[in-house]
């Protein structure tokens, strides 16, 4: 047996401002450039995913994306400095959650026979 911990951040009001899709959303955005692209690779359509991230934005009250529009190789979207901790912090909380997670489990399951060894 183990323990699966999911892990997401929602507003005052429960809304999701942030969890493991809007961080592959992110992700792809960021390696791709384009959210358009993103949104394909994701097998979402452009408009959800710029519906989750323009609620992201508007929950915590901050840009995580600029996008440039126009022809050639200067359009595109990239992650603002607050889109960026937003993704590394979450990282780090995800991780930390996940390890004390997997210790509680041992703690409370140390008994090999309700453990599964």
């Amino acid at each position: 047996m183990k323990v699966r911990t999911k892990i997401w951040i929602n507003d005052d009001d429960d809304q999701v401002i942030f969890g493991s899709g809007r961080v592959r959303m992110l992700e792809a955005i960021d390696r791709l450039g384009s959210m358009n692209k993103a949104a394909k690779e994701l097998k979402m359509s452009y408009r959800a995913l710029w519906g989750r991230i323009k609620s992201t934005e508007e929950r915590i009250g901050a840009k995580i994306l600029t996008t440039r529009s126009g022809g050639g190789d200067g359009r595109g979207s990239m992650l603002t400095s607050t889109g960026k901790r937003l993704l590394e912090n979450y990282g780090l909380l995800r991780e930390r959650i996940v390890k004390l997670a997997d210790q509680e489990f041992e703690r409370v399951f140390a008994d090999k026979a309700t453990h599964g060894k």
